[in-house]
């Protein structure tokens, strides 16, 4: 048997008390590689470009977006983002691949029928704030769906059931079981960007109504869910959900619809096409761009590298 490669490998820029040996990445490069954390790594990954941690290394940088943002070849090398890019150095890799195992969205020999009966609830919606500009259109769809009839809010914002849903999406899918609809909206519009939110419904077995990603239906089979953008207006969707509510049989159409086209799952869940990518990461040589030399004008802020070669 093959030895496995050894990687000397960091994260920072991640969220407070992010677990660096216990993690979608560190887990995942496990399989295939011999994965040593340490302050002085030949590989970075990091998260949020915001931040300055990974301004201080002087190695291969890998920037994860957790966001819709783009990648700055400027101070990555490589990146994995939500977007649609064609160059060598990115891999798409859109957020809910991060947490939900494809096993659970697989619905084969399921009965929708006795799904349904264990729908006592009309509507979820679990959102943490609603003060920010970019949630205007989620907040404005809560209140007039909520015309119709009561959606329950558990989340931080507009909470209405009385307490807080506890943190994790597991608490979450729990929550969302007993609930025919779930409110999944994105923080933004943008081509790729598809977060937890559409996932966890499903995992739940509630119909999504979704808005974010326009091109979602690539990955999503689009008679499973209520896609925002097939409909000609809000007015239309919110007719086509209370139809769906009062008409047990349509409802049942869209419980017995694969979430996946042929219920297989997607090729951003695929485990090795992300291990290969590492892998030409790893063993490609070059130089990175952290180790190039800028001038920074006088009052910037000036890093101090770590890894910088001697001289």
């Amino acid at each position: 048997m093959d030895a496995m490669l050894r990687v000397k490998l960091d994260f920072c820029d991640f969220w407070p008390g992010f677990p660096k040996t216990n993690n979608f990445f560190y887990n995942l490069l496990r399989e295939r590689f011999e994965v040593e954390i340490c302050d002085r790594p030949d590989f970075l990954i990091f998260a949020d470009p915001g931040q300055h941690v990974h301004r201080v290394h002087n190695c291969v940088k890998i920037y994860v977006a957790l966001e819709v943002f783009l990648p700055d070849f400027r101070w990555c090398d490589y990146a994995f983002t939500c977007h649609y890019l064609e160059d060598p150095r990115h891999l798409r890799l859109p957020y809910y691949a991060f947490g939900c195992g494809p096993k659970r969205l697989i619905r084969h020999g399921e009965d929708a029928a006795e799904i349904m009966a264990a729908k006592t609830k009309f509507c979820s919606f679990v959102v943490s704030n609603a003060k920010r500009k970019k949630t205007h259109k989620r907040i404005e769809f809560f209140h007039r769906l909520s015309q119709y009839k009561k959606v329950d809010s558990a989340g931080a914002a507009l909470n209405n059931i009385g307490r807080r849903l506890p943190p994790g999406g597991n608490h979450k899918v729990e929550f969302l079981r007993p609930y025919k609809f779930n409110i999944a909206f994105e923080n933004n519009s943008a081509p790729g960007y598809t977060t937890e939110k559409i996932v966890d419904a499903m995992s739940a077995r509630c119909v999504p109504i979704y808005w974010g990603n326009p091109r979602i239906a690539e990955e999503f089979n689009p008679k499973s869910f209520l896609n925002y953008f097939d409909f000609p207006s809000e007015e239309a969707l919110i007719e086509k959900i209370i139809e769906l509510d009062q008409d047990d049989a349509r409802y049942l159409e869209y419980l017995r619809q694969p979430y996946f086209h042929n219920d297989e799952p997607n090729e951003f869940f695929g485990r090795e096409r992300l291990l290969n990518q590492f892998e030409k990461i790893f063993t490609t040589p070059i130089t990175p761009v952290s180790a190039r030399r800028y001038r920074l004008q006088i009052g910037r802020w000036i890093p101090v590298l770590k890894n910088r070669p001697p001289g």
